[in-house]
């Protein structure tokens, strides 16, 4: 069974304050997109293996460095054996969607892959329980598992639903070949409240989001990186509605009203396509 994870990008993040257990409340609106990695699950025609044997991750596309029991997929079939049967698999991944890039690349990696054990050995888990597997392996990663619009708060895995549909738009993401460290990114802002409700500028005309919609790891990453900041100016410069770095970082999105023409960009991986 195969199926394709898909990136998602943030409209809107604000980093309102630090939490006693050294994490940071968020508020930001979760979007999926059409940028997609591709994995695949086999099980074995052979009997059951030896543990070492039972989880066998095959990679293709860029590169994934660390060690095996660092992979979210792995850390995702270790804790789904705790309560179901599974049987020894052969995991499949292509990688397209980059690493450091605010995309949530391997967290939609690991949410549907839960989906997909869940789907091909008839494990019988609730979406609540899904999503509740999800939230172990990290914060975006249970947003993937209904994978539709949502506006997050807390850790950004407290999910209410939105209606929000930019079907209408194109979007150019670029990654500029850099890449970003969450944890970094956090240590370089200072959490405030917002002064206008995330909620209520989301339903403002797309046009004021320029002004209104930001992200709050953009002036820190920014710092870092001029390359991000210039490649946001550059989608302004081919006429986006609205840019922004998604997460926190360093691909930037651009959501145009006609098909955006980034010739002069593509030197960097990027992706463009009309919005679901």
């Amino acid at each position: 069974m195969i199926c394709f994870p898909n990136a998602k990008i943030n409209l809107g993040l604000n980093i309102t304050e630090k939490r006693a257990d050294g994490f940071h409340n968020i508020e930001t609106v979760f979007y999926p997109i059409g940028w997609n990695d591709a994995l695949e699950i086999i099980a074995p025609s052979t009997p059951l293996r030896v543990q070492k044997d039972e989880f066998n991750l095959h990679l293709s596309g860029l590169s994934i460095s660390g060690n095996i029991e660092d992979n979210l997929l792995y850390k995702a079939y270790q804790i789904i054996k705790q309560t179901k049967i599974v049987p020894a698999i052969d995991v499949y991944l292509h990688k397209t969607l980059p690493m450091g890039a605010g995309l949530g690349g391997g967290s939609a990696d690991a949410a549907f892959f839960i989906n997909l054990l869940n789907d091909q050995f008839q494990l019988n888990f609730t979406e609540t329980e899904r999503i509740d597997i999800a939230r172990q392996l990290g914060s975006d990663c249970a947003f993937f598992i209904k994978n539709s619009p949502v506006y997050a708060t807390q850790k950004g895995d407290v999910f209410t639903d939105i209606k929000l549909n930019l079907s209408h738009l194109y979007i150019a993401i670029i990654y500029p070949n850099v890449h970003s460290n969450t944890k970094e990114a956090y240590s370089l802002v200072k959490p405030q409240q917002p002064s206008k409700s995330l909620l209520d500028v989301i339903q403002q005309p797309i046009a004021t989001w320029k002004t209104d919609l930001v992200n709050d790891f953009e002036k820190s990453i920014f710092s870092l990186y001029p390359i991000v900041e210039k490649t946001k100016h550059d989608l302004y410069e081919l006429g986006a509605t609205y840019a922004c770095m998604s997460g926190s970082g360093s691909a930037v999105f651009g959501l145009f009203e006609k098909e955006p023409d980034i010739k002069h960009l593509a030197q960097f991986p990027h992706w463009t396509g009309k919005m679901k």
